[in-house]
């Protein structure tokens, strides 16, 4: 099996030192180096280019996020940030995913060492998740998806009224792009929406607020207790899960802590399973990039609730383990690349586009 070759860059001795101890510990993957700013990065990777790059944004001379674009531009190369961020430096980080960061991880500015001890195993999944990450596909997934906005001839129903059908959607690695792509096109008309994408803590609220800036429907951070509406898309917060409930005629979410499923919380699974009881037949799910399986038992649920299922192509697939587990199970109804998903959406939704 061929070693995931990993370069650190991190102007903090305590990671550099802890993540040679940790990545010695693994035989997958091999350091290349841990060097303490991007000008050493350059010099260590004009000798040999790695599989992965760990990289954190707050460095001197230069800054990671000039970093990520410059190597984006020039040679697209899987990065996992990880980083100390302050609430501007949150934006920093969605910045950072929207120039093509594979996933973010949070350190702390006190007790690094035990956190990095701590955090191991998920720093290591991390980094082969990241080697999976088909660049080519991360860098023009969205483009034609995005290029075709919907014209929404249709009278817009009040934010006010409940839908009797909603939409739940789950991804992970490459997912950020992903929904962008899907969530662009709808037009006000479609109905409630309510989405997991494995994301950190205090990143899905910024998430949103970028998404609703580009989209003409509606999107925000859930809260417990949020109707599900249409010409919304409600995402789960980083930390919490979040489930489907119905009141009446009304769906709304409830977004609680609880035990991590399928090492993620939030989890696909959990909103799908929660869709599939409450939902059943009014539902459709779909299940996007991302490594992994979480979502693909929920799936099954959903569809055996007699749900609508459907699973991104692996052709426009940043990662096609979420989407590829849910196929082999039977739980999927239909595969559509990422450019065909809005329309779905849409005539689930009773819209013509």
């Amino acid at each position: 099996m061929t070693r995931v070759k990993l370069l650190v860059v991190d102007d903090s001795a305590v990671v550099r030192r802890a993540a040679r101890d940790l990545i010695a510990r693994d035989p997958g993957i091999e350091l290349i180096g841990a060097v303490s700013d991007p000008i050493f990065a350059m010099e260590a990777m004009n000798k040999q280019w790695p599989d992965v790059l760990l990289l954190d944004i707050e460095m001197p001379r230069m800054d990671g996020l000039t970093f990520l674009r410059k190597i984006m531009t020039e040679h697209p190369t899987p990065v996992v940030i990880c980083s100390s961020l302050t609430e501007s430096g949150t934006q920093m980080a969605i910045e950072a995913m929207a120039a093509g960061a594979v996933s973010i991880m949070t350190k702390p500015r006190l007790g690094l060492n035990s956190f990095l001890e701590d955090e191991s195993a998920n720093l290591v999944a991390a980094v082969k998740a990241a080697a999976q990450v088909d660049m080519n596909r991360m860098r023009r997934g969205t483009v034609r998806a995005v290029l075709r906005p919907q014209q929404d001839n249709h009278p817009v129903r009040a934010l006010s009224e409940t839908t009797d059908r909603v939409i739940a959607i789950g991804t992970s690695t490459g997912g950020t792009q992903a929904l962008e792509a899907v969530l662009t096109p709808l037009p006000r008309s479609v109905c409630g929406i309510v989405v997991v994408q494995h994301m950190p803590e205090k990143f899905t609220a910024m998430f949103a607020e970028r998404l609703n800036g580009l989209c003409q429907i509606q999107v925000r951070e859930a809260r417990n207790g949020d109707r599900v509406m249409t010409g919304q898309a409600l995402i789960a917060p980083g930390g919490r899960h979040m489930q489907l409930k119905r009141s009446g005629a009304q769906y709304y979410v409830e977004v609680a802590d609880g035990p991590v499923v399928n090492r993620h919380k939030p989890s696909v699974d959990v909103l799908f399973r929660s869709v599939a009881q409450v939902a059943g037949r009014n539902a459709l799910a779909v299940i996007m990039t991302g490594m992994g399986d979480d979502g693909a038992r929920g799936m099954q649920n959903l569809h055996e609730a007699g749900a609508q299922t459907l699973a991104e192509d692996e052709s426009t697939c940043v990662v096609f383990g979420m989407p590829h587990e849910a196929i082999k199970r039977g739980a999927v109804d239909k595969v559509l690349p990422l450019y065909d998903i809005a329309d779905e959406l849409m005539r689930f939704s009773r819209v013509v586009g």
